[in-house]
């Protein structure tokens, strides 16, 4: 029994990657669940993961400190369910799912999908954490960099495992781009810049906004979407913008695959980063990449070949982004390679072999 742990079942990068992965465990033939620790009512993913065959279990954190009782309560979850390996993602379930893991026998697995600041107190218990576990998988050669700088975990136990996804759910699509630039009023032949992540600070949708502003017109729009606790500021800065009509803030969809083909450029303004899921999804439908250079952007994008990277400046984005707005034929040959090298390098399988690999490694200690 494999045993995924979440901090919730809310769409982000690392809960979709935990879903394509268990998913392909179930395929495999293995008994696969997964639990959050986020208390109900809870994110849109779960029932992806129950039609998926995963059990879902909800086992919520109860204080808004430190809960003593989560690692017990978690670990006789785990006995109940006969876990073989449990796999935490990110902080939050490393700190309480690792030790619980190491209560019942299980082999412990974690990934890190970027670089998680926090308070040091939270730094120390996950470095103490870090110490049940039998292999601390990172996302990126840079993303491993980070955990080497804060000390998360014992070099010896530390290993890349770049994010996977399926992929054939991406790919150009004329018929998607067509029906979706119709829903949104956007002609057909206008270039489109998008975006699609987590509004948050870090993600810094704003900065996009900012550097598009002064390029936006009825040819050249711009598409936000996602949702999260800076939402209403990314409307705020739409709304203040000369032509608030020409940038649309779709908010959370669950229909990513059909949205990509109908843009152009893929744009992303994060001040922080691991491996975004998104990047290889975007480059799959053969999407041009302008990324702020950070975490482990530049280990995926290669500059000039696949896309543009840049600095977390305004002006440096903007410059990016038009040089791909102006020269259609490049960034459609960028578009192109991108897609090629996300076919090669970023299936779901060979994340799922991968980490299979792993957990017999961790199990066989």
């Amino acid at each position: 029994m494999i045993v995924h742990v979440l901090s919730s079942f809310g769409v982000g990068g690392q809960e979709r990657v935990a879903l394509d992965l268990a998913a392909g465990q179930v395929r495999r033939g293995h008994r696969v669940a997964v639990v959050s620790l986020a208390p109900l009512p809870d994110g849109p993913l779960a029932p992806e993961f129950a039609a998926a065959g995963v059990a879902v279990h909800t086992i919520p954190k109860r204080a808004t400190g430190v809960d003593p009782t989560l690692v017990p309560r978690l670990a006789w979850r785990f006995r109940k369910l006969g876990a073989d390996v449990v796999h935490t993602h990110n902080p939050l379930p490393l700190i309480y799912g690792a030790p619980a893991a190491k209560l019942v026998g299980a082999a412990a697995i974690h990934t890190k999908h970027g670089a998680n600041p926090s308070s040091m107190r939270n730094k120390l218990l996950r470095q103490q954490a870090a110490r049940f576990v039998d292999v601390f998988a990172a996302v990126s050669d840079t993303t491993a960099s980070q955990a080497r700088q804060l000390r998360d975990v014992a070099p010896e136990r530390l290993v890349v495992v770049p994010n996977g996804i399926r992929l054939e759910r991406f790919r150009p699509d004329a018929a998607a781009r067509a029906e979706i630039r119709l829903q949104l009023g956007i002609p057909a032949s206008a270039r489109v810049v998008g975006t699609v992540g987590r509004a948050d600070e870090f993600k810094n949708q704003t900065l996009l906004i900012a550097a598009m502003a002064p390029l936006l017109a009825d040819d050249v729009r711009l598409v936000l979407v996602g949702d999260g606790p800076a939402r209403g500021a990314l409307e705020a800065a739409v709304a203040a913008l000369p032509e608030p009509r020409f940038a649309h803030v779709l908010g959370r969809r669950m229909d990513v695959d059909r949205l990509l083909p109908a843009f152009d450029v893929f744009a992303l303004s994060s001040k922080t980063e691991g491996l975004p899921l998104v990047i290889p999804e975007a480059m799959a439908a053969g999407l041009p990449v302008v990324s702020t250079s950070v975490g482990g952007i530049p280990d995926v994008i290669e500059d000039g070949v696949t896309g543009i990277l840049c600095p977390v400046d305004e002006d440096a984005l903007r410059a990016g982004l038009l040089a791909m707005i102006r020269d259609p034929a490049r960034a459609g040959r960028m578009g192109a390679k991108a897609r090629e090298v996300s076919l090669a390098l970023y299936s779901a399988d060979r994340m799922l072999d991968d980490y299979i690999a792993l957990y017999e490694r961790a199990r066989s200690r």
